[in-house]
């Protein structure tokens, strides 16, 4: 009866530990959404905040085709071409024939989108210093741990 009743409080405490990772993901969450919305508004006030996403993709992934610009942030590819005409309407995105398929165009981020895209950085930069700031170097270690092996699916 003993083991079933510590089973029982293990269980418990586990649940609890769970319940408490959750309620802190849901934060964080939270708060990237809220950075990023911010994040999208000083990139460009006149553009929608879902064509700051298009913006990140291309400065990660770098030139593409719409299609794949669309599957990458997960977005309705006539929604991304209205985002796209936006973004070159303002000198942000630059369009280029496909060397490989003239009938096709390569998209990329202007120098005026570099640049933009390089000072939001800066800024989501600074969030992130100021909240760790008094952190050691062990810590900030261990939390990047961490967050790999939970952003790591299992085997």
């Amino acid at each position: 009866m003993t083991g079933v009743k510590q089973e029982r409080g293990v269980d418990a405490i586990r649940e609890q530990l769970l319940a408490s990772v959750g309620e802190q993901l849901g934060t964080l969450l939270s708060a990237a959404r809220a950075l990023t919305a911010a994040s999208a508004a000083r990139f460009h006030p006149d553009l929608q905040p879902a064509a700051f996403h298009v913006v990140r993709w291309l400065s990660a992934f770098g030139p593409a085709h719409a299609g794949a610009i669309a599957e990458g942030v997960a977005m309705d590819k006539s929604a991304v071409s209205r985002l796209i005409r936006d973004l070159k309407a303002v000198g942000i995105l630059q369009a280029a024939p496909d060397p490989n398929d003239r009938r096709a165009t390569i998209l990329s981020l202007t120098p005026l989108g570099e640049k933009q895209m390089k000072k939001v950085f800066e800024q989501k930069g600074q969030v992130f210093l100021q909240r760790t700031q008094h952190w050691s170097n062990e810590e900030l270690a261990t939390f990047a741990e961490l967050l790999r092996r939970f952003n790591t699916p299992p085997p």
